[in-house]
């Protein structure tokens, strides 16, 4: 990954497109992970189709774990030309003046979000270890590369983000994952239930923080990371409410980018009881 990251984009990108060629035929588990996610997902789509897009995804997620070489080892100057930021001006509004709790979903190109948005911002974030440690090790060292951000694991506290969150470092947050039963309620996925943490209610309403979602897009020329909008009238009436709007918004933005979305993830592996998991 290091001798690759001195391609050129143009030639780098299909390489990673060509690994996820291969992952896709060779990688028989998360494939068929990925086919399950998109039937319940889409039940109308013909099945081709949902092949099709399966591909594609496969191309994608690739080119992101190819490219994280230039997230690990290329110059500032270098990722800034290739990771254009949108929307900035709702970050600066905020930023300092209350908490923010910037909302990520899983795209394959959210490491090049935290990694072009630490450039600008200071921020506190969730990282989860890997298993393998040398790769744990230089995905950490990646992610510390600019500015002074605080990583925090999965086993600490949320203390340490909370406070850091109202000393004013955005909170960069990913909750769309199945983490398991703790914290989580059956909300609706595309039509299908599945176990979601209530985490950015509850956090929002402890600390009083404005939620700024932050989208992450791959395409020919590079990446376009866009930060949005804060989100009015947040938290609402209900954490059950907050975390359902939470998975509404997440599926309107995957229906414009489908093969971007982080399929391979066992999304519905949490079942309610008695209910057989899909995989």
């Amino acid at each position: 990954m290091w001798l690759l990251h001195w391609l050129p984009l143009a030639l780098l990108a299909p390489l990673g497109r060509g690994l996820g060629r291969l992952l896709y035929r060779f990688g028989r588990t998360r494939r068929h992970i990925a086919l399950t996610n998109l039937r319940l997902c889409f039940p109308e789509m013909p099945e081709a189709q949902r092949e099709a897009l399966a591909k594609r995804h496969f191309q994608a997620f690739g080119r992101s774990f190819l490219e994280r070489g230039l997230l690990w080892w290329a110059s500032e100057a270098r990722i800034r030309r290739l990771a254009a930021v949108t929307g900035c001006e709702h970050l600066d509004a905020l930023c300092g003046k209350q908490p923010v709790i910037l909302l990520v979903p899983h795209f394959v190109a959210l490491d090049m979000a935290w990694t072009r948005l630490s450039m600008e911002y200071d921020m506190s974030g969730i990282y989860a270890n890997q298993k393998n440690l040398l790769f744990n090790a230089a995905l950490y060292r990646g992610r510390a590369r600019f500015g002074k951000s605080l990583m925090l694991s999965r086993q600490e506290s949320t203390r340490k983000g909370l406070k850091a969150m109202k000393a004013g470092m955005p909170f960069f947050y990913l909750p769309d994952m199945d983490f398991g039963e703790r914290d989580t309620i059956f909300v609706p996925f595309f039509g299908y239930p599945a176990a979601t943490i209530t985490g950015l209610s509850r956090l929002s309403r402890m600390a009083g923080a404005k939620v700024i979602p932050v989208i992450s897009h791959l395409n020919d020329d590079g990446y376009v990371i866009e930060i949005g909008p804060p989100w009015p009238e947040y938290p609402g009436e209900s954490i059950e409410a907050d975390t359902r709007r939470m998975n509404a918004f997440i599926e309107a933005e995957i229906l414009k980018m489908p093969e971007q979305y982080y399929w391979v993830h066992r999304r519905f592996k949490t079942r309610p009881q008695g209910e057989k998991r899909p995989y």
